[in-house]
């Protein structure tokens, strides 16, 4: 059994989205000689990912949000970027990676492998260039290439699934000129983020500017109906689209690591306060992390790592990397919800409240998520109520403290 030279061996990173970038950006400023490997699925260009559901609005096309690309990235960091390398397996006891029939050994390692879109049912192979789930800057430009081939109408878009995601590319394709449907089996939308009196008044934002919310139902088949699709709903109701947006929540990659055998759950790969996985050679951020029991929600978007916390959660990583072990800690820090129709801001509560106090009227809400004691534990604000977020974020408590 070939031997490797551990002492030698980089700090590898499988991931280069905001997580694995953020670090190795970090890493570097603490180490500028530490031999670093970035391993990405993809073409490793970086781009930020929030962007994603705004930039129809904006007219933009995916070669626009590219900040740099990998050739970019590697000179300015100094680091070795694989690009289109998918890892095959983890051996914990050589710690070294599988790539094909190649051996690649690390020091440290870390993923950052993210969360993979989830969908209900199966979609017919026929329905490819009609069915979308957008989730990276790949997915973004196979949808916007189909959309720019016919710039002479306005698409029917049918939009499966109201939480972040969903209502977020609801209000950009509504602004980039397509008429959206947005079906849900919910009674109004983001009801993981808002309580039902603020979800409503999103809800007739989005009617009174003309995107249709099909509440209450959940759609059972797609067929291909010869220009389109029709989306049978489960009350046997049809509904015809050009094309459908599936967002219906994202599952964290944890398959990697299982199969590696470290200790995961459906939230993700189960680190401490320090990020490390149950193989203390192992760490693990972003979206595919548990961290300390907080990890990735499956309603779209909404989870643990904010760009904030992602932020934060990079440098406690790079300062344990670089020799001191850094506990992360999370802020109260609430996240604006991209739907201009509607702003919204809101801290959700890691635990279910007491109850809401809710006051306001008309689109302008405040809702307070409290514990039997009146104790602030999260909240959520509509309309011009928004401006209350940092007054009531630094009365909430850290999401991680």
């Amino acid at each position: 059994m070939r031997q490797f030279d551990l002492a030698s061996a980089p700090l590898t990173i499988i991931g280069t989205g905001m997580a694995g970038l953020n670090l190795a950006r970090a890493v570097r400023s603490r180490d500028p000689r530490r031999a670093i490997t970035l391993i990405s699925a993809d073409s490793g260009d970086e781009y930020a990912k929030p962007l994603l559901s705004s930039a129809f609005t904006k007219r933009q096309t995916a070669s626009a949000l590219v900040v740099r690309d990998a050739v970019g990235i590697a000179e300015s960091l100094n680091v070795q970027l694989r690009t289109h390398t998918l890892v095959d397996a983890i051996d914990t006891g050589r710690r070294c990676l599988h790539i094909g029939a190649e051996t690649l050994p690390y020091g440290q390692l870390v993923l950052a492998t993210g969360a993979a879109p989830w969908q209900p049912f199966d979609v017919d192979p026929a329905l490819r260039n009609r069915v979308f789930q957008v989730n990276d800057l790949d997915d973004y430009r196979r949808l916007r290439d189909v959309l720019d081939r016919h710039p002479e109408r306005q698409a029917r878009i049918a939009i499966i699934g109201a939480g972040l995601v969903g209502c977020e590319f609801a209000n950009d394709l509504h602004a980039g000129g397509h008429r959206v449907a947005l079906v849900a089996p919910e009674t109004a939308p983001l009801p993981r983020l808002l309580p039902p009196p603020l979800g409503r008044a999103l809800g007739d934002a989005f009617k009174e500017a003309g995107i249709r919310g099909v509440f209450e139902r959940q759609t059972t088949a797609l067929n291909d109906n010869g220009e389109g699709v029709t989306l049978t709903l489960n009350d046997g109701e049809t509904l015809e689209a050009d094309l459908v947006l599936i967002a219906t929540g994202l599952r964290a990659r944890t398959g990697l690591a299982e199969a590696a055998g470290l200790a995961v759950s459906s939230a993700g790969i189960l680190t401490d306060r320090i990020l490390a996985t149950s193989d203390p050679s192992i760490h693990a951020l972003g979206d595919v992390a548990c961290v300390d029991g907080l990890g990735t929600r499956p309603d779209g978007g909404l989870n643990a790592m904010y760009v904030q916390p992602l932020q934060a959660s990079a440098k406690a990583l790079a300062a344990t990397l670089t020799g001191t072990p850094t506990p992360v800690s999370y802020g109260a820090w609430p996240v604006m919800v991209k739907t201009p129709l509607l702003p919204i801001a809101a801290l959700p509560p890691r635990e279910p409240p007491h109850h809401w106090r809710i006051e306001g009227e008309a689109s302008d809400f405040s809702a307070l998520a409290e514990d039997e004691n009146g104790r602030l534990l999260g909240f959520a604000l509509t309309g011009r109520c928004v401006r209350r977020k940092v007054e009531l974020a630094r009365a909430a408590p850290p999401l991680l403290g």
